[in-house]
């Protein structure tokens, strides 16, 4: 029987929904090796009511301490701790930075093996296989543990799912090594942009070095907002690179990885590295002045034109159909 860890981030009241993704994955494939998914929460005076709501994404029981959030020190000596206790095999991570940090610093504490930028798992002679896109998303590499294993999700990688009900909540005290405890944090600040919400819209509208200069966001918001309801603007690495748009709006291989209903992309020619944070779109729609740009080449619906004219007419057009 192997149990699988699952820590879930916890901040000003909620859970990451990438963790929520990791804790409803980690079930079922608990599920799948006779074992059971055990979600665990660091924070500061996180309830055990809220701590319990894991249990209705999966979790059989929720293991929470008390200490610094958003920090990977005290995550790596706590998930530790567990470990050396026994009764544990894997570790299963949502997508993120602080997710890369741990996973990596935890595999190194318990000599483990770890893979990052997962997009699916597999059960296989009761083992858990992982699977990562490499070369640009044009393969898929495996990887087999010999013994622990720590599986870190690419960011969207896995579904949300409600399966259970509240769970048991177990308390712990773990003392830290002074090495986790070097690093505080002073204060919390929010990046520019960080209201941003790319990843839960389900409409995207976004800009690319075609647009030219900052200013042509504009046209881009003005359509996201015709749109109504949950849409948001999201842009290249190129142009957040060149102070046009917010870090926290950023698609593709360096930023975040979207899956919406309509993906319609203006000025963009279709990196790899941009390809691979929005191929998972259910439309994609592309406006783009050179016929041969390569994003076209997987897009839905490609129209060739100036966007400076295309954008406005289309964003009329919206407007007209929904009033």
């Amino acid at each position: 029987m192997s149990n699988i860890l699952v820590y879930a981030l916890h901040y000003e009241g909620a859970f990451n929904k990438n963790s929520l993704g990791a804790v409803s994955e980690a079930s079922r494939l608990a599920g799948e090796l006779g074992g059971e998914a055990h979600a665990v929460v660091i924070g500061e005076g996180i309830s055990d009511e809220l701590a319990a709501t894991l249990g209705k994404y999966g979790a059989k029981k929720v293991i929470k301490a008390e200490g610094p959030e958003g920090l990977a020190g005290p995550v790596i000596g706590v998930l530790g701790k567990l470990f050396d206790n026994g009764g544990y095999e894997y570790a299963v991570f949502g997508g993120g930075l602080l997710g890369f940090e741990i996973g990596a610093g935890l595999a190194a504490r318990i000599n483990a093996g770890v893979t990052m930028e997962v997009t699916g798992v597999n059960v296989d002679g009761g083992k858990l296989v992982a699977e990562r896109p490499i070369l640009g998303d044009s393969s898929i590499s495996t990887s087999r543990y010999k013994g622990k294993g720590i599986i870190i999700a690419r960011l969207n990688a896995f579904e949300i799912k409600e399966t259970g009900s509240d769970a048991p909540v177990e308390n712990i005290s773990v003392e830290l090594s002074p090495q986790a405890q070097q690093a505080t944090i002073v204060t919390r600040g929010e990046q520019r942009g960080a209201d941003v919400d790319i990843e839960g819209a389900n409409i995207l509208v976004a800009g690319g070095r075609g647009l030219g200069k900052a200013e042509g966001f504009e046209l881009c918001a003005d359509l996201a907002k015709a749109f109504g309801g949950n849409s948001a603007v999201a842009a290249t690495r190129a142009v957040v690179d060149a102070g046009w748009y917010p870090y926290a709006a950023q698609i593709g291989q360096t930023g975040k990885t979207v899956a919406p209903k309509l993906y319609l992309a203006a000025g963009i020619s279709g990196a790899i590295q941009h390809k691979v944070g929005m191929q998972a779109s259910e439309n994609i729609v592309a406006i783009n002045k050179d016929a041969n740009a390569p994003i076209f080449e997987f897009s839905d619906l490609g129209i060739v034109g100036d966007l400076n004219k295309i954008l406005p007419k289309l964003t009329e057009a919206v407007k007209a159909r929904k009033g």
